[in-house]
Parts: structure tokens; sequence; C-alpha cells
């Protein structure tokens, strides 16, 4: 489950696989897919005019969201490099109109090899600030994504297990919804930060290594983890 809207699934199976992870597309979901089956419930007719990338764009299509700089009904922002301020001018007018400002997720940056860059939240509160309208986020924490993983893996609350690296984002949303949660300290959280938060997760592991499906957080008919 990630809240990277830039790739599609395929794009996912195929980094996990170079990492020697091997998984199909049915196991992977997006904060673009999410976005995309939230819009088509709320109007199956819309429009949008997208700030992002293929994840986004492919996402959208599928579920039948059609694209229109023109006059269109949302404006959509995801993760990506090719924000420029000709697409900020066109999406401030569109907000300004009408339209209903959309982002795939909540992120101020996102981790790169050199460091970081600014993530989706950093880009639409451009036009948050442009505009006046705050965006309505559908990604991790929020409960919108969550709660679709969950349902397509037919789980209940009692049998969802969390595993994430972020205390603002995986657990946090686990937290909000009631699902266990394991926080492993190999990522974006590091173990001093714990103490800053008002929130724990239910179990901390060092590296994904430590931990395994004989662990006593998993119930023995738990076939899935929300990842």
């Amino acid at each position: 489950m990630t809240n990277n809207s830039q790739r599609t699934r395929l794009d996912v199976v195929s980094k996990l696989a170079r990492l020697g992870i091997h998984v199909e597309e049915e196991h992977i979901f997006t904060c673009a897919m999410a976005t995309a089956r939230f819009l088509a419930n709320q109007n199956p007719n819309a429009t949008a005019f997208v700030i992002g990338e293929g994840g986004l764009l492919t996402a959208l299509h599928k579920s039948g969201i059609a694209i229109n700089d023109h006059s269109p009904d949302y404006v959509i922002v995801g993760e990506g490099r090719t924000f420029n301020l000709e697409q900020v001018e066109k999406a401030v007018n569109f907000v300004r109109a009408g339209a209903k400002l959309i982002s795939t997720n909540p992120d101020a940056n996102c981790p790169t090899a050199d460091g970081v860059r600014p993530g989706c939240g950093a880009l639409v509160s451009v036009i948050e600030v442009t505009t006046g309208r705050r965006a309505f986020s559908i990604g991790k924490p929020k409960p919108i994504m969550m709660r679709m993983v969950r349902k397509d893996l037919n789980l209940n609350t009692q049998n969802t297990v969390v595993i994430g690296d972020m205390m603002e984002t995986d657990i946090f949303g686990s937290v909000q919804l009631g699902f266990r949660s394991i926080l492993v300290l190999s990522g974006g959280t590091k173990k001093e930060e714990l103490k800053n938060f008002a929130y724990q997760p239910t179990e901390i592991h060092e590296t994904l290594a430590n931990y395994g499906r004989s662990a006593s957080i998993i119930p023995d008919n738990v076939m899935e983890t929300v990842l």
C-alpha cells in the first residue's frame, strides 16, 4: 500500500522484483487507485485536470474519469516531477471557478537517493494558499484508502495488521481505524522519535528481518497483511 501516485501497479511490481521481492499486481494498492475509485464512486461522469504522472493518469482512465483541461469537475494533484507554474495557474483558475481540489496523499516530502523532494502535500499547498480552498486528501493516513484495502483483502478490523515505517502515515492511519500495527525502524521513523507521538504502534521491530508470520500479533487464520 503506497502513497506514491507516480507508478502504476506494474511499475511497483517491477521495482520490487529488482529488490528480490516477487509479487503480483493484485498485491499492490496505490493512492492513485484509491483516488480514482473514490471519484468514480462520487461522480461516475466526472472530469479532472491532473497534475501528476503515469500511475495517476492510468488509474483515472481505468476508473472512467476523463481528463479535461477546460472546465473540469475536479483538480487532482499527485506526486511527480512535472509540476510547474503553468499547471498551477490553470489549477488555481479551475478551483476558483468551482472545481473541487483533490490530493492523492498528504505527504509533505518524499525520500530520494539524494535526500528528499517536495511531496504531494507540499505541491498542493501552493494551490491551497492561492485559492483559499483546502484539498481533500485520499492517501494514508486517511481512512478512505486504508479502508478500501481492508475490504479488498476481505478482512475485518480485528484481522488487519498494518506494517510500516512511518508513524505519521502507516501507524497513525492504523490507530485511527483500530487496526493493529507494526512499526519497522529501518525507514522513516527512528526509535528516538517515538517519544514525540501521543499514539504508539502495537509492536516495534528493528527491521522486517526480525519479524515472521509466527509473531504473536497475527492470528493463524490471517492470510494477508496490509503493507
